[in-house]
């Protein structure tokens, strides 16, 4: 039997998604030498600098924290070099150029939130439920020069439900993480390692950057795809839509919770539909019932909330 090796690991992450493996980490008592994560950003309507969830868990650990913004710059390498780190472990973070990952002893492993090589890219979660998946994951690999192609170590599957958010897959997802970072550590601490080359494939789905055009809802799809986009960026970054409600006035307008009713009808794709405490959109194939919005300028407000104080035209509809 082969002697446990004495790592000594450098962290890097920025969000929430990573806290919960970097704490993980720490209550399984590995040695943490350093953690490196994004420089604090102005937040808010006072634009104050605020840290990462990353930097103030950090922080609250006593941990060395390295806020580079410049991964390639001489002085940051320095200071890698100097903390001695023989593995490093990447959570949610941004890519690395080769020296960086080249120079643990043990190698850089990333945890991606998909059963690669499905869903490499920036939101793998997002993209699971937009494209109505029922199952996904997470998966530990070595990281190579691309993205999310390096040799697999470990990986764990999870079923997707029908109504599950992106919100609650998040969270279901760093945990399940977590524990398979903690998994994958204990294996490289043994030297018990074996990788598997991810297969070359043609049919690969991609987890493209979200910005607001892959964000708007597309009121002419069928309710499927546009009930499983809806769910899919809910609550973050929100799927969104503009409101025509007659006299000129067009809103930007978000959604969140939402139901799919399938029924025939002889609406035309995106007519709104609203009653004293029910508002749907009619959508081939049936209607999208809302069940939270947010107009612009405004919090997020249950249905029955907003119908008690605002006034949707008898020609209002959905574009």
């Amino acid at each position: 039997m082969s002697s446990t090796r004495n790592l000594r690991i450098l962290f890097m992450g920025t969000p929430d998604f990573a806290v919960a493996t970097l704490k993980a980490l720490l209550e399984n008592d590995y040695n943490v030498v350093g953690v490196i994560t994004a420089p604090d950003r102005p937040a808010g309507r006072g634009q104050k600098l605020r840290a990462s969830a990353v930097k103030a868990f950090a922080l609250e650990h006593h941990l060395n924290i390295l806020q580079p913004t410049n991964l390639k710059a001489n002085a940051f390498i320095e200071e890698l070099k100097a903390l001695n780190a023989n593995l490093q472990i990447i959570v949610a973070f941004r890519m690395l150029p080769k020296v960086v990952w080249q120079m643990p002893e043990y190698g850089t492993f990333n945890l991606h939130a998909s059963l690669l090589p499905q869903y490499r890219g920036a939101a793998p979660i997002h993209w699971a439920i937009i494209n109505g998946e029922t199952k996904t994951g997470v998966t530990t690999f070595f990281i190579d020069e691309k993205i999310d192609t390096g040799a697999v170590i470990q990986s764990e599957a999870t079923a997707i439900g029908s109504k599950t958010t992106v919100g609650e897959l998040h969270d279901d997802l760093m945990e399940i993480g977590s524990k398979l970072v903690v998994e994958t550590v204990k294996q490289i601490a043994n030297n018990e390692v074996s990788t598997k080359i991810q297969p070359q494939s043609e049919d690969l789905k991609t987890a493209y950057k979200l910005n607001r055009d892959n964000c708007k809802i597309d009121w002419s799809q069928p309710i499927d795809l546009i009930y499983n986009k809806i769910r899919g960026l809910n609550p973050f970054p929100a799927a969104w839509c503009f409101l025509d409600n007659g006299d000129d006035e067009t809103l930007s307008i978000k959604l969140f919770g939402v139901e799919q009713q399938k029924e025939s009808h002889t609406y035309n794709a995106g007519q709104l539909i609203s009653t004293k405490d029910e508002l749907k959109v009619a959508c081939k194939g049936g209607y999208i019932n809302i069940l939270e919005i947010q107009l612009p300028g405004k919090r997020k407000l249950d249905v029955k909330s907003l119908l008690n104080g605002f006034n949707f035209s008898e020609s209002a509809k959905l574009l």
